[in-house]
């Protein structure tokens, strides 16, 4: 599964499809049952506090914003 992926290229079958990961009990719980956790994210800030949780396995963008593939996620985590 990639890191980061455009909405339309990701089969998200099982995953827990989140809009955030402000439910830190949701994120674990689905974790711990090897339920694949996916968040969508608009914005590269939401993009980086997504992939900071350890229980996110990819996150993904609207298909408008192609750009966000390609953030320099090293820089913008720790400048």
């Amino acid at each position: 599964m990639p890191e980061i992926a455009l909405a339309a290229d990701l089969p998200l079958g099982e995953a827990l499809v989140l809009d955030d990961v402000d439910d830190a009990e949701r994120l674990k719980e689905a974790h711990e049952q090897g339920t694949p956790v996916v968040v969508r994210a608009a914005s590269s800030e939401d993009v980086v506090r997504a992939l900071a949780c350890p229980e996110v396995a990819a996150v993904v963008v609207p298909d408008e914003r192609p750009e966000l593939l390609e953030l320099d996620l090293t820089k913008l985590t720790y400048g």
